[in-house]
């Protein structure tokens, strides 16, 4: 259903990605940083059914056309629960239960199930920014009070975009993600160099332990991967959550990663481990994103226990590949107990939110500040106790 707003400004909330022509809306997609709101990530993850009402993630993305021009979109989808987002506002579900408020459904802006730093509207470069943000505001106010939607979130926003919807009234929750930059390091042996003697030889010891079960870390990127790697990497993926139990998130089915081969492959780089007894397939393998000048990892997963593996395929072998290839940032994906003694400070990001309950909104505003000085605190916290060289070390 089309709702004219202005003579030359028309609004649809579409169901699915697909009811959208793939050049319109990468036009508006491809420019930004991240590769995770580009067409072809967001409808394989909906037509591999990872990405569904039936899994709690109903698409209802915004767009607004210029006659029958794309001139801006957001990637949204109503949520019935907070799994798959990684920032954990169950905290917030259970004081609405308290008060007598519906949580679910809310209104949520990232990409599904990926915790990475970059969500903002998507709008074509020589529009005014404010006039189409504060119409797309208007549009997903207007929805959810309609709706009774209990609030909108924005997740892992881009921090460039944060301060436009601060200005439009979303509050600042104060995040942290683990992520490694490149300080002009030109090989990894400049990229050792920023750590204590005792980490170094660490993180020597832990390469070596690979090298001793006779294994090759091999990368493979876009053609180079072949069709066989994408199932085997879901099943390396699907064992690695299966370990974890409940707390597995396994998300993504086999479609998904078939779905990259033929459609997404071109971003997609592998990190094969290889015996040298049987190099037919990799007994096991790390998976990351390329885009420009950033890396991304995303999932693992060995058949094998073997010593270390998880640090070099996930962490040193892509830190190693990213010097060589100019890459500026890396990040290897949620989680920070192994991360932040192997070079990832822990680096700030902020989601966005409102609620449209006048309660829940009320105390939202009342503790938000504490709530961001203590995660400031641990960010803090984090940090001073990263394995680094001190002078004279």
């Amino acid at each position: 259903m089309v709702e004219q707003l202005k003579p030359h400004y028309s609004v649809a909330w579409i169901k699915k990605i697909a009811e959208v022509p793939q050049d319109a809306w990468d036009a508006l997609a491809l420019p930004l940083k991240t590769p995770f709101l580009e067409w072809e990530w967001l409808n394989i993850l909906e037509t591999s059914q990872s990405a569904t009402a039936k899994t709690g993630w109903l698409p209802n993305h915004l767009t607004i056309w210029r006659d029958r021009t794309l001139i801006a979109a957001a990637p949204l989808y109503l949520k019935g629960h907070s799994y798959g987002e990684f920032v954990f506002d169950h905290q917030w579900a259970e004081l609405a239960q308290r008060i007598g408020v519906e949580y679910y459904p809310k209104m949520l802006g990232m990409s599904p199930f990926t915790p990475v730093e970059g969500y903002r509207f998507l709008i074509a470069p020589g529009e005014d920014e404010e006039e189409i943000t504060a119409m797309m505001v208007h549009e997903i106010d207007a929805f959810c009070l309609k709706h009774r939607i209990s609030g909108c979130n924005f997740l892992y926003v881009d921090p460039e975009w944060r301060p436009v919807l601060e200005r439009h009234g979303f509050t600042s929750w104060l995040h942290h993600s683990f992520i490694w930059k490149n300080v002009g390091f030109k090989t990894f042996d400049d990229y050792l160099t920023v750590f204590n003697a005792n980490q170094r030889r660490n993180i020597k010891r832990e390469r070596k332990a690979v090298e001793k079960a006779a294994l090759r870390l091999q990368p493979l990127f876009g053609d180079e991967i072949p069709k066989s790697l994408f199932p085997l990497m879901y099943q390396f993926y699907a064992d690695t959550c299966d370990k974890f139990g409940w707390w597995g998130s396994k998300y993504l089915t086999q479609g998904f990663f078939e779905g990259l081969h033929t459609h997404y492959r071109h971003r997609v780089l592998f990190f094969g481990a290889y015996s040298e007894q049987d190099n037919s397939q990799p007994v096991g393998m790390s998976f990351c994103l390329v885009k420009d000048d950033r890396l991304y990892g995303r999932y693992w997963g060995s058949f094998q226990e073997i010593d270390c593996l998880h640090f070099d395929a996930c962490y040193y072998t892509p830190i190693e590949w990213a010097i060589a290839h100019g890459i500026q940032i890396f990040d290897p994906g949620a989680g920070g107990r192994h991360k932040k003694r192997r070079g990832f400070p822990a680096t700030p990001n902020h989601s966005l939110h409102r609620f449209y309950n006048s309660r829940l909104a009320q105390i939202l505003q009342h503790y938000i500040s504490e709530v961001n000085e203590l995660e400031q605190q641990e960010i803090d916290g984090i940090n001073a106790e990263l394995p680094f060289s001190q002078k004279g070390d």
